[in-house]
């Protein structure tokens, strides 16, 4: 297992080395620059040359990379040139936001889409089967940004004045506030170090703070606005999973030992649960991995339809503004993100299934 996990970490680095270099080229490769998209018309060429001086970017594009690759391996991610802000802080505010944003959809995902699948599997043809898949092609074919559109309608205004009406956007109501649980605690923290930032990274997460601190009425109202997101964003894994689970059930129940465990009188309950959906784990996990990627990418439609200030909308926001920093950073913090998902998937295997032999 240990060799396993460094090969793994090994053959991390170089898909993070490459994610990083086409990031690297791709944000300067879109139109436009950074001084006349921030400055606008204030963007005289005299101004942009000592803007350019100023940033760094009148160097050679293979000198900022090289300049850019070794403050990365020192854990200094950049300065934003829109915000004048290192990149690390800026991450600590807005990556919570997208991580209770992608845990709530994918949570939603596999609840709502594993026992669908299940069922349709062991109901095969029949009507629960085929509304179940028809609901699932539905699923797969909307568009995140058409579905958070309709659900904020029929949710903040068909519904409205109703106990069924929910935030379209924001993460907090007017007047609802949130206190740190290390403020709550009384912990004091020391500026600059690494455990500062941890406890401020996890304090900004609301749900985790709130139930820690039992914040109740910061809980509730961070559960609402969140709830539409979630559905948005949370809607196309749950179909994939649905649709893959149902797949997988369907070949391990024509097996030779399911039949077998039917023979024996085993009920039907013990069967399905026992011995067929254990075994079509695998391939339910392999897909709920690969759909974290999805659900940070819909992220940057959904933050950015229902007002929410995460990675996304923040990627979104830079790439507007060229802020070359945010882009770099942010897209190599999902990148490692991903790269460690899939490794903790892969690492599950072994668990599900003792035969595999990860070594």
């Amino acid at each position: 297992m240990t060799q396993y996990i460094i090969r793994r970490l090994i053959a991390a680095v170089p898909v993070v080395i490459g994610v990083l270099i086409v990031t690297f080229a791709l944000a300067r490769a879109i139109p436009g620059d950074p001084c006349t998209a921030i400055l606008g018309e204030k963007a005289t060429p005299v101004v942009c040359e000592q803007f350019f001086k100023d940033k760094g970017l009148d160097k050679p594009i293979t000198t900022q990379f090289v300049i850019y690759a070794r403050d990365i391996l020192h854990g200094d991610f950049g300065e934003s040139i829109r915000f004048k802000r290192p990149i690390t802080q800026i991450l600590i505010e807005r990556l919570p936001i997208t991580l209770e944003l992608g845990m709530l959809a994918l949570l939603l995902a596999l609840l709502v889409g594993i026992p669908l699948g299940v069922i349709s599997a062991v109901r095969r043809n029949s009507a629960v089967d085929v509304i179940t898949m028809i609901g699932a092609n539905i699923g797969v074919s909307m568009p995140v940004f058409w579905l958070g559109l309709m659900l904020a309608y029929v949710f903040a205004l068909l519904l409205k004045d109703t106990p069924l009406q929910l935030p379209p956007s924001g993460r907090l109501s007017p007047g609802v506030s949130v206190t740190p649980f290390y403020v709550v605690y009384g912990w004091e923290l020391t500026a600059g170090t690494f455990g500062a930032s941890l406890m401020q990274f996890l304090g900004n997460f609301y749900i985790f703070n709130s139930l820690i601190t039992f914040d109740w009425v910061v809980l509730k109202d961070a559960l609402r606005h969140l709830t539409l997101p979630s559905l948005a964003l949370g809607t196309i894994p749950m179909a994939i999973i649905a649709r893959m689970t149902r797949s997988s059930m369907l070949e391990v129940l024509g097996l030779d030992y399911i039949r077998t465990a039917r023979a024996k009188g085993l009920s039907r309950w013990s069967i399905v649960m026992k011995h067929a959906f254990r075994n079509a784990l695998l391939p339910i996990v392999t897909i709920a991995g690969l759909q974290l990627g999805l659900v940070f990418s819909g992220a940057i439609l959904t933050e950015t339809i229902f007002g929410l200030s995460g990675v996304g909308r923040s990627l979104y926001e830079a790439i507007t503004a060229r802020d070359y920093p945010i882009i770099q950073g942010f897209v190599v913090v999902i990148a490692i993100g991903y790269v460690t998902v899939n490794l903790l998937v892969d690492l599950s295997y072994g668990f599900l299934d003792p035969r595999i032999q990860l070594d």
